[in-house]
């Protein structure tokens, strides 16, 4: 199944308190159950303005869907088509 990255361009989103974070996360998490199985959240980092979020997904309109659903942007969604790290080079 496909991975996607999904650029949140979310002003102020590294002051947001735990509590707010939770709430998203609920929002995220009702609407994936909904969804159905093919759709899951990986995982998601925080910067000062923006969140990147890691989807398994069929296609890009499905992860488009759950944003539109949930209520927060997807300004860029992009197929990971490969990972690398630092084992890459040996």
């Amino acid at each position: 199944m496909p991975k996607f990255l999904i650029e949140r361009e979310i002003p102020g989103a590294g002051s947001l308190t735990p509590l707010e974070l939770q709430s998203i996360s609920q929002t995220s998490c009702s609407v994936l159950r909904s969804m159905g199985p093919e759709i899951q959240w990986v995982q998601s980092y925080v910067t000062d303005d923006k969140i990147y979020c890691i989807y398994i997904a069929p296609d890009e309109a499905t992860v488009r869907k759950h944003a539109e659903q949930g209520g927060f942007p997807a300004n860029s969604v992009s197929r990971v088509r490969t990972v690398i790290d630092p084992t890459t080079a040996d």
